[in-house]
């Protein structure tokens, strides 16, 4: 046994600190990356937020929606072939992800899957643990099948795992563990990373070997998303920010007045009776179920959420999203708001 004493972080212990700037306007930001993928040798340019892969989320109209912003949606894995094939068009295709887990029937679908539908861009291999050689197996065996595919691995929060992930095929490696709204990892098993502090060493060390990361979970508020980006991240994967809206699948009830929105974990007990009949016995659920607040269309929440992070640069002096960790200073603050008054929903 061994304890790390070294300071680790999230989003909420931290502030950017303001800088000079030479920039007039929030409009004067670009919000756009374009990155060359190391193993697929591919391009692309977008806004590098990510819809998460959970059902209530990484839907198909989800997808419609954001790729009029140039983002991306990591659809769940439960859709068939044929739901996902007229999605794939040449105005959307670049912005849409289908997701695989690692077992056996998963690799087969996914082959089905990419034969049926070849625009297929992104491929997301995605698991709870990406800490096992199984896992890092599968990454190396998609990849010699996939060689033009770009593939997002995940889930890891340390540099080590980040660089034998990419080593092994990985083009995007997926950075969380028990930072989501809705996840109970931390409390079912003890495990985790604060989630700043994962992004800022895991993308060095991404980097470092010609990959990307992406910051997945953990971000409450617009500002989290840009505090994510300024600590190295390529991509931001947003669950929690963007459930409870119309293009959003889940169960709508009224209480009190109130619309609601059904939202849970992937790996909570609602998920696994709805796709697998029950919670293995082997097994413990590590997610949970929520009402969200129905939201309406998710446009507005996307408009919010640009507009912070280009707020942003503007007090640190960053011309572009690119430039946002070379300009970044964090602070430690005990405190990042005043709350007199609540909570802003």
């Amino acid at each position: 046994m061994r304890i790390e004493n070294d300071i680790k972080l999230d989003y909420k212990d931290v502030l950017f600190r303001p800088k000079r700037s030479t920039l007039h306007s929030r409009e004067e930001v670009d919000l756009s990356r374009k990155f060359t993928f190391k193993n697929a040798s591919k391009d692309w340019q977008g806004i590098p937020i990510i819809a998460s892969n959970m059902d209530t989320v990484g839907t198909i109209e989800m997808a419609k929606a954001l790729a009029q912003h140039k983002i991306i949606t990591c659809l769940h894995k439960f859709y068939t072939a044929e739901e996902l094939q007229p999605l794939f068009t040449d105005d959307i295709a670049d912005y849409v992800a289908v997701s695989s887990g690692i077992k056996n029937d998963d690799v087969e679908f996914l082959s089905k899957l990419t034969a049926k539908i070849p625009q297929i861009k992104f491929i997301c291999l995605d698991v709870a643990n990406g800490y096992t050689q199984r896992f890092a197996s599968v990454v190396a065996r998609t990849r010699d099948k996939y060689p033009d595919k770009i593939i997002i691995a995940g889930n890891v929060v340390t540099g080590e795992m980040v660089e034998e992930l990419i080593l092994r095929g990985a083009d995007i490696v997926k950075v969380g563990i028990g930072s989501g709204s809705v996840c109970t990892t931390r409390i079912q098993t003890g495990v985790g990373y604060p989630q700043l502090s994962a992004v800022i060493e895991c993308s060095d060390a991404a980097h470092g070997v010609g990959g990307q990361i992406i910051a997945d979970g953990g971000c409450v508020v617009a500002g989290d998303v840009a505090k994510a980006f300024g600590g190295g991240a390529d991509f931001a994967m947003l669950g929690g920010m963007l459930a409870g809206h119309e293009q959003c699948d889940g169960e709508l009830k009224e209480i009190d007045g109130q619309l609601y929105k059904i939202f849970y974990g992937m790996s909570s007990e609602t998920a696994m009776h709805k796709y697998y009949g029950e919670v293995a016995g082997y097994r413990s659920s590590e997610g949970k179920t929520v009402s969200v607040k129905f939201r309406g269309d998710v446009h507005h929440t996307i408009k919010s959420i640009l507009g912070g992070i280009r707020s942003t640069c503007t007090y640190i002096g960053a011309k572009s999203l690119k430039d946002m960790s070379k300009c970044t200073t964090f602070i430690r603050v005990s405190q990042q708001s005043n709350e007199v008054f609540g909570k802003n929903s």
